[in-house]
């Protein structure tokens, strides 16, 4: 009777060789995907593309060191009021720790990087909203930086450049946060009556008592593609007016269209297309 072992297949050393080698990986932290078009992106090549995707156009979020790195002349940022941040002035429960892992997180002191530099030679005072800071919401510590800000640049005759991202006012400070959409808006007010010029970037998101405030009083407004920005969430619209919203509703373009904003403009063509705003309005450019 035959046995079963003479027709096995006689072992191959190269076929237990090829199982044995391992399979190609590529670390997480090589590679980024899309959440728009879902392309798998080298993550040194997303950088190099200043966060947009080169695929889809999907523009990433940055935090405020990338933006001001984008944008300003190199070596020219010097920054103001580092060292203001939020306390727990209403002992709210967890809010302490949600700061101090706020901070490990995003590296900064709060949701607002503030300072001065040059963008073209062009001297201006810049204000940079964070994402990874509580989501760029508005204490305040955001408030009080962001009026300093315009302050200094009104008493030294500087244009203002903001970039907003904001979840809105921080709830964990209650009536302190909704009074610094009234006190940034006396701020901006007063350097409008100055006749100097605002210019904001709305990113995505920007939303809640910021919108309601200072993102919305520039004397130009810009936005980047497909950002949204409201006051209230399109969801919580809907379930208030209980009506379908147009499609594309609250983004960039929607509002464009209907006047609210003055021009979308991509990442890559933002630094040019600001020196080229500040030349039309005849800043005077930094000596040496």
């Amino acid at each position: 009777m035959l046995k079963k072992i003479f027709f096995k297949n006689s072992p191959n050393q190269l076929e237990g060789l090829a199982q044995a080698a391992p399979q190609p990986h590529v670390p997480d932290e090589m590679c980024t995907r899309c959440p728009h078009c879902k392309t798998l992106l080298f993550s040194s090549e997303l950088d190099e593309n200043l966060g947009v995707c080169p695929k889809c156009g999907y523009h990433f979020k940055r935090n405020p060191r990338q933006r001001i790195h984008m944008i300003a002349d190199p070596d020219s940022f010097v920054e103001w009021d580092r060292q203001v941040h939020s306390g727990d002035p209403l002992e709210f429960p967890g809010y302490r720790q949600k700061l101090q892992n706020a901070r490990l997180q995003s590296g900064e002191e709060e949701a607002v990087v503030c300072g001065r530099c040059t963008l073209g030679g062009y001297p201006v005072a810049l204000f940079v909203m964070d994402p990874y800071f509580m989501m760029g919401s508005m204490g305040s510590a955001v408030g009080e930086k962001i009026t300093r800000l315009f302050e200094r640049a009104t008493a030294q005759g500087l244009p203002v450049i903001g970039y907003t991202l904001s979840g809105g006012a921080r709830m964990q400070e209650g009536l302190l946060s909704l009074m610094q959409m009234a006190k940034t808006s006396g701020a901006v007010g007063r350097h409008s009556q100055a006749g100097l010029l605002y210019i904001t970037v709305l990113t995505d998101p920007t939303t809640g008592g910021v919108t309601a405030s200072f993102a919305m009083e520039g004397d130009i407004i810009l936005a980047e593609p497909r950002a949204l920005v409201g006051f209230a969430g399109p969801r919580g619209i809907e379930q208030t007016i209980r009506q379908k919203l147009p499609a594309g509703f609250q983004r960039a373009e929607f509002l464009q269209d209907k006047g609210f904003v003055d021009q979308v403009v991509p990442r890559g063509e933002q630094r040019d297309y600001l020196i080229r705003l500040l030349s039309l309005h005849l800043c005077k450019k930094e000596e040496g």
